[in-house]
């Protein structure tokens, strides 16, 4: 999956989904970080380049989901100290839904017991 982690995203769960296989770009690597960019323009760019965001920032991705839903696809988790078992989900969950486009994709944090 071609994946666009915005800037906040964990390194390691990007790190983890690239040796699943995932095409992971990140804000900082396109030259975006850094730069107070909105969501709404992570969002543009990600459509731009054909890719899903990854991001921890749920309510402003639920929101721009909502507004503007023709786009490759968001994924939104909780945040996750256990980084490798986070990317596990992710992977799990986009391979489990197949086609992201327009799909706003929800991994959250097991429960703890």
């Amino acid at each position: 999956m071609r994946l666009y982690a915005d800037e906040n995203f964990p390194l390691r769960v990007v790190e983890e989904l690239r040796r699943s296989g995932h095409d992971v770009l990140t804000a900082l690597e396109d030259g975006q970080a850094n730069q107070s960019i909105t969501d709404d323009a992570v969002l543009a760019r990600a459509i731009t380049l054909g890719r899903a965001v990854l991001t921890l920032n749920r309510r402003h991705f639920k929101r721009l989901h909502r507004h503007q839903p023709h786009h490759a696809g968001i994924v939104i988790c909780t945040e996750d100290p256990d980084r490798i078992g986070q990317a596990q989900r992710i992977d799990r969950e986009i391979e489990a839904t197949g086609e992201l486009n327009g799909q706003l994709l929800r991994v959250y944090r097991p429960a703890q017991s």
